[in-house]
């Protein structure tokens, strides 16, 4: 908020200068404002006395003045120079939109995206977005080769999957749609969460990325040891609403009965309201099956897209650069 403060601050500063230039180069405006500004008093006054004549015949003098300083700023292009330069239009950079006196103000989208941008630099997440995206997508990294059990190639796999995930990004926000990856390590699961997840930033949607053992993490010390959090409600806040969520490697967590209380609760509550999840995990969907609750895994099945990586540990093709292994 301070932030907020200062940027605020900022604004009304390079205004107030913008508008001691304007005053300079165009006297006659100067003196309108200072004119509409004794008006506004007056008026105020008038309305304590009653006197109907005078307020009417202030208004009127109000109405003119106005009117000769629209016309002045129009001719000298000077409408954007006496505008405040907000980095949000939505909240003025003040971080909350209100609506109306009697409703209560909520938090703006750019304020929402903050406070997840804050928790990505914790996690150092820029950096890796930077690096991991859909425009250092290596196709060739998959074999071509035709594996038996699956029917297709790692390469065809992976194309159908990369179609997938640009599909979820240009139809983000007008299709509701949750995706679960799983396969073996090393196949690309994180890759593609990322490159969603750096699309989908970069067109101002909020999206928040957690390791399953981070998540459970968080949970469990949102309820034994919350004194030591900061911002947990914000946190909390930002599992539920946050456009899209990212929980990556499901099932390396330590699972307790509370953990897997709290997974479906997020999971549940995301698809009541509408807001999508992605998943990605080593485990297989028998395994799936066997370590999850009867209703998580029932929710994975009606209201996720299932995909499975497989293919070589493509880590190992970067780091030895041969695209033959």
């Amino acid at each position: 908020m301070r932030e907020y403060e200062a940027a605020r601050g900022q604004s009304e500063a390079a205004l107030a200068k913008r508008k001691t230039n304007a005053y300079e180069s165009f006297p006659r405006l100067a003196e309108l404002d200072k004119n509409l500004g004794a008006l506004g008093v007056k008026l105020a006054r008038l309305a304590l006395t009653g006197d109907e004549a005078a307020m009417l015949m202030a208004r009127k003098e109000s109405v003119r003045l106005r009117e000769e300083r629209l016309a002045l700023l129009a001719k000298k292009d000077l409408d954007e120079v006496l505008s405040p330069c907000y980095r949000c239009k939505s909240c003025l950079d003040t971080g909350y939109i209100h609506t109306s006196p009697a409703s209560p103000a909520t938090m703006c989208a750019c304020l929402k995206q903050r406070l997840i941008d804050e928790y990505y630099n914790l996690s150092n997440m820029n950096a890796v977005l930077r690096d991991e995206n859909f425009d250092t997508f290596d196709i060739r990294l998959f074999s071509t080769k035709t594996d038996p059990s699956e029917g297709l190639s790692p390469r065809k796999n992976m194309e159908e999957i990369s179609r997938v995930a640009n599909s979820f990004v240009q139809n983000f926000g007008k299709k509701f749609t949750n995706l679960l990856l799983y396969g073996e390590t090393g196949l690309g699961k994180t890759f593609i969460c990322h490159c969603i997840a750096k699309d989908l930033l970069d067109r101002g949607f909020t999206v928040l990325y957690l390791t399953a053992p981070r998540l459970c993490k968080f949970i469990e010390d949102y309820r034994f040891n919350r004194e030591s959090l900061t911002e947990p409600e914000e946190m909390l806040a930002a599992v539920d609403d946050a456009d899209l969520l990212i929980i990556d490697d499901l099932g390396t967590e330590i699972s307790t009965v509370i953990t897997s209380v709290a997974l479906f609760d997020i999971i549940n509550q995301r698809l009541i309201s509408r807001k999508s999840t992605i998943i990605s995990t080593n485990l297989t969907t028998v395994a799936l099956e066997a370590n999850y609750s009867e209703r998580i895994y029932s929710r994975f099945l009606g209201c996720y897209e299932i995909f499975k990586f497989f293919g070589n540990d493509i880590r190992r093709k970067k780091r030895y650069g041969d695209l033959r292994i």
